[in-house]
């Protein structure tokens, strides 16, 4: 079985790589964050929740944007969701905005966040092209 986790691993990388060079697509990628620990059961960080160990430890490297959504408390004991966008941040999670237009804490709305990104002012779909 070994070998099929590796033959996985090499796999999906190879098939983000191809991503990469796919500019005229955007891909959105929907997952989950674990909290890791070391041995002696200290929190380490966050790392995206996937099988193996190579691709959750390689895979902000090669995306152009990295956005947490979760539930964020800003000192008023009154947590608010909001996406976190960038790195280092006050809540350790691993975020990037490799595009320069987000701010560190926007808010939770996939498709304003979306558009903020392609730089259109209206967050709902184009027209169909016929």
């Amino acid at each position: 079985m070994r070998g099929a986790y590796g033959l996985h691993a090499r796999e999906f990388l190879l098939w983000l790589y191809q991503l990469q060079h796919a500019r005229t697509k955007h891909v959105v990628f929907i997952g989950i964050l674990e909290k890791i620990f070391d041995e002696f059961n200290r929190p380490l960080g966050f790392q995206v929740q996937l099988e193996g160990a190579k691709v959750p430890r390689e895979i902000g490297a090669i995306v152009d944007e990295f956005v947490v959504m979760d539930w964020v408390d800003f000192g008023d004991g009154k947590p608010v969701r909001a996406f976190v966008c960038t790195s280092p941040n006050p809540w350790g999670y691993p975020a990037k905005d490799r595009s320069g237009k987000l701010e560190q804490i926007e808010e939770p709305h996939l498709g304003k966040l979306l558009a903020k990104l392609v730089d259109r002012h209206d967050p709902v779909s184009p027209p169909k092209q016929t």
